[in-house]
């Protein structure tokens, strides 16, 4: 066990990987909801512009989607698993729903 925990610090340190770090990286969504039991959790989250929220599929084989209810400014595929992420570059509040499922619906607040 010693070993393989050097070993991982040698190469978090070769490829400039560290353990902790403050910077959450662009990488990094500001949200994250879960498409499951029918619903998406939390049904409303707040960002700033330039932030990205990911959509994390997981509903028991269910296929569901996240489309944005006024012009699909973001549309995901159907889904079963796996996730959908989208940055979101204006301000605005935008409502989504899934498609097979319109009783599920969600919203996204983007604040300047």
């Amino acid at each position: 066990m010693k070993k393989f925990l050097i070993l991982t610090l040698a190469l978090a340190a070769l490829f400039g990987f560290t353990a902790c770090s403050s910077d959450s990286g662009s990488d990094e969504p500001a949200a994250t909801v879960r498409v499951e039991n029918m619903s998406y959790s939390p049904a409303s989250v707040t960002i700033k512009k330039g932030e990205t929220v990911k959509w994390v599929f997981d509903d028991n084989g269910l296929p569901h989607d996240v489309v944005e209810s006024s012009n699909e400014t973001f549309k995901s595929e159907l889904l079963t698993e796996g996730s959908y992420t989208y940055t979101f570059e204006e301000a605005g509040t935008f409502d989504y729903h899934c498609t097979p499922h319109p009783m599920m619906l969600g919203t996204v607040v983007v604040e300047d």
